[in-house]
């Protein structure tokens, strides 16, 4: 729980706020807001897309503030809780259009040294967040439950494609009831309704939440299958009913989210996979064998 100290009493949100009425709002608080707060919504106001990206957080890192002051902003911004308020922000950069492309503007901003800098830290950070304890555990119950899965689909599209399809590969190498990443919308929604009781469903999606993966997920709890979420948030539609949820920190300069934390974190899976199973070392090495006979491989003398 929070200790929040009494701030000016917040305007009521609209239902769909418009970016306008968020700066608007923001713009207020940097005028009668506690001190921390007005500080905080002035850096907001300057850059609102890094709210829209980052957990409670992952905004208090990235601002130089504490994490009761970020919470305190949304609710001053007259927002139930913070996972409220960074949707209304993204749904307003969304209707602008601002997103990814403010994020890519802001680049040329910072100094030549000070973008690869902040980059290699956030990578830290989202690293060292992603193998906390509770994740760490969750990571040995995921690979608990896949390795008695009947069969394993992996389902990401546009960016999270790459995590799908490195999580696919690398776990067929060992567990041939990993399936094939599937790509096309509708083979997606039929493979997903061809699916039977003890398969596993990983689905991957980040704000701005992918559709076809959503669908996958509403499938998926319809048929009463295992669901694993890789997502960002808690409030994440794919999060509901989940089996297990992983929520990643994704900050960094970058114009798209980092994924950075995502492979490191399907390399945890299925390396805890490979540790508790007997023959998946075997595997492994005869599907290098078969690859190199196969010419796949390039060798150097």
């Amino acid at each position: 729980m929070f200790h929040m100290e009494n701030e000016t009493t917040p305007a009521t949100p609209p239902e769909t706020p418009t970016r306008d009425a968020l700066m608007s709002a923001l713009a207020e608080l940097t005028r009668k807001g506690s001190p921390a707060i007005s500080s905080l919504a002035q850096w907001v106001l300057a850059q609102p897309q890094e709210l829209a990206f980052h957990s409670v957080r992952g905004l208090a890192e990235a601002a130089g503030v504490n994490v009761n002051t970020a919470y305190r902003l949304a609710l001053a911004l007259g927002f139930s809780g913070y996972d409220d308020c960074r949707r209304a922000f993204q749904e307003a950069m969304r209707q602008t259009g601002g997103l990814y492309g403010a994020r890519a503007m802001r680049l040329s901003q910072r100094g030549e040294g000070a973008r690869l800098d902040e980059l290699r830290a956030a990578a830290r950070s989202n690293l060292d967040e992603a193998f906390s304890d509770g994740n760490v555990s969750r990571i040995r119950q995921a690979a608990q439950r896949l390795l008695t899965a009947r069969r394993i689909y992996c389902i990401g599209v546009r960016s999270c494609f790459s995590l799908a399809h490195y999580l696919s590969y690398t776990g067929r190498m060992a567990f041939p009831h990993f399936e094939r990443p599937l790509v096309e919308p509708g083979s997606i929604a039929d493979t997903v309704a061809q699916a039977e009781p003890g398969d596993v469903v990983i689905l991957i999606t980040f704000s701005l939440y992918s559709a076809e993966v959503v669908r996958a997920h509403e499938a998926a709890v319809a048929k009463g299958l295992d669901v694993i979420a890789i997502t960002d948030s808690y409030v994440s539609p794919i999060a509901r009913q989940a089996e297990l949820v992983f929520c990643l920190p994704m900050a960094g300069p970058q114009p798209l989210p980092s994924h950075g934390a995502g492979f490191a974190l399907v390399e945890g899976i299925v390396a805890e996979m490979v540790a508790a199973s007997e023959d998946a070392p075997r595997r492994i090495m005869d599907f290098e064998k078969a690859m190199l006979e196969l010419g796949s491989y390039v060798t150097t003398v």
